[in-house]
C-alpha cells in the first residue's frame, strides 16, 4: 500500500546519524505490517537497513539477533548438534501466518514490536531467556527481558524514539531439552495458543505461556511438577483477565487449550527423562 502521507525517507547508516524523533516518524525494518495498512498519521520512515546490522552472530555465551534480522534468515541458521532446543527455531517460524514473501522481508524485531499475543518470535525468544538491548532515544542503552519487553496486547515498553538494536539468547538456553505446542482455529491461522516448555541440566523446568495470553507469561518449577501442581500453578499466575479474546478464539477455549498443552508438555519432557 501506498504511504502518501510521507514526505521523508532518512537513510542513517550509524548510529550517530540518526534523526532525532519527531510525532509522524516511524522505523522501517522489513515494513510488512507497516505497508499493509493506511499510517495517516505519519510523515517519516527511518529505514534501518543502511545500518547492515549482522543478522545473526554466535558468540561462545550467546546467539545475537539483530532486530533488522528475516525470518527467512533465522531458519536457515545451521545450529549445532548440542542446541537440543534448535528445532524451536523452525516450530516458531512455521508458526506464523505468512508466506515465503514476508518470510523474506518480515523482521525478527518487528515482529516483537508489534507485541501481538500470537507474534511466533516473541514465543521464541521468552521461552529462550531472551533479553533485548534497546537503544533509547536520548542515546543511551537499556537490556531488558523479552518476558518484560511485551506489557499487553500491542503493547511494549519502548518509548518514542527508543529502537530495538538486538536479542541476545543465552547458549544455556539453546542447549535445553524442549517441548512445543501450538494451535490455531484454522489450518494456517493465526496461533491461539503457543506453549514451549524445557528442562536444564538439573531437571528444572521453565514453561512458557504465550498467544493465549495477552502477554508472555513464564511459570518455573525447581523440578517437574505433578499434573496437579502443574494445573494449580496455571490458575494461581494465569488469571482469566490474562487470557486473550478476539475472532482467533476466545478466553475460555485458550485456557482450555493452555491446560491441555501445559499437560502434553509436562508428560513429554517426563518421559525424556526417563528414557
Amino acid at each position: 500500500m501506498d504511504l502518501n502521507t510521507i514526505t521523508a525517507v532518512s537513510h542513517p547508516q550509524t548510529r550517530s546519524a540518526l534523526p532525532v524523533w519527531t510525532p509522524g516518524d516511524a522505523w522501517l525494518a522489513g515494513g510488512t505490517w507497516l505497508f499493509s495498512e493506511p499510517q495517516v498519521h505519519l510523515t517519516r520512515l527511518i529505514d534501518l537497513t543502511d545500518l547492515k546490522w549482522p543478522a545473526l552472530t554466535i558468540t561462545e555465551s550467546h546467539l545475537s539477533i539483530a532486530a533488522t534480522c528475516t525470518i527467512s534468515q533465522l531458519d536457515a541458521l545451521t545450529c549445532p548438534a548440542d542446541w537440543l532446543a534448535a528445532p524451536l527455531v523452525s516450530q516458531c517460524c512455521r508458526a506464523f501466518l505468512a508466506s515465503f514473501k514476508i518470510w523474506k522481508t518480515a523482521t525478527v524485531g518487528g515482529n516483537l514490536c508489534m507485541s501481538l499475543p500470537a507474534g511466533p518470535m516473541i514465543s521464541l525468544t521468552s521461552a529462550l531467556d531472551g533479553v533485548c538491548t534497546i537503544w533509547t532515544a536520548g542515546g543511551g542503552k537499556q537490556k531488558i527481558p523479552v518476558l518484560d519487553f511485551v506489557t499487553g496486547n500491542q503493547r511494549n515498553c519502548l518509548a518514542p524514539g527508543d529502537l530495538l538494536r538486538q536479542i541476545d539468547i543465552p547458549i544455556a538456553a539453546l542447549k535445553r531439552r524442549s517441548a512445543f505446542r501450538q494451535i490455531s482455529l484454522a489450518p494456517v491461522g493465526r496461533s491461539a495458543a503457543l506453549l514451549i516448555g524445557s528442562l536444564d541440566g538439573d531437571g528444572a523446568l521453565k514453561l512458557t505461556v504465550t498467544a493465549s495470553t495477552v502477554r508472555p507469561v513464564r511459570l518455573s518449577f525447581p523440578r517437574l511438577p505433578d499434573a496437579g501442581a502443574l494445573h494449580d500453578a496455571i490458575g494461581q499466575q494465569i488469571t482469566d483477565d490474562m487470557y486473550h479474546t478476539d475472532i482467533h478464539g476466545k478466553p475460555l477455549w485458550r485456557k482450555h487449550m493452555t491446560l491441555r498443552f501445559a499437560e502434553e508438555i509436562r508428560a513429554e519432557l517426563l518421559g525424556a527423562t526417563l528414557r
